[in-house]
């Protein structure tokens, strides 16, 4: 991801992050050594902001959105009836 700038470095070098971050390279600027902030394009900004705001749904509301069965297919669900499951027997031998 682009360039690294300190605050005070792209406080005076501003044009330059700006004409980075135009040609689609994010500039991440830290301030005390940690990352503070990101310099995107307008563009890039948009297309993140189009896709955080598909993601909106609460979890319950993605789970419901999930395609339906069709009509005559609730029954493999059917939970009421149990597997048959044999038992059978262990021998220990020497």
């Amino acid at each position: 991801m682009g360039k690294v700038w300190t605050l005070e470095d792209a406080k005076n070098k501003f044009s330059a992050v700006v004409e980075a971050a135009q040609r689609g390279e994010p500039q991440r600027i830290t301030k005390r050594g940690v990352d503070a902030v990101v310099v995107l394009s307008a563009q890039d900004y948009k297309r993140l902001s189009k896709l955080d705001a598909r993601s909106k749904n609460t979890f319950v509301e993605h789970l419901l959105d999930f395609p339906k069965l069709r009509e005559g297919m609730e029954d493999i669900f059917d939970f009421d009836e149990r597997p048959q499951i044999g038992i059978r027997d262990i021998v220990f031998d020497k």
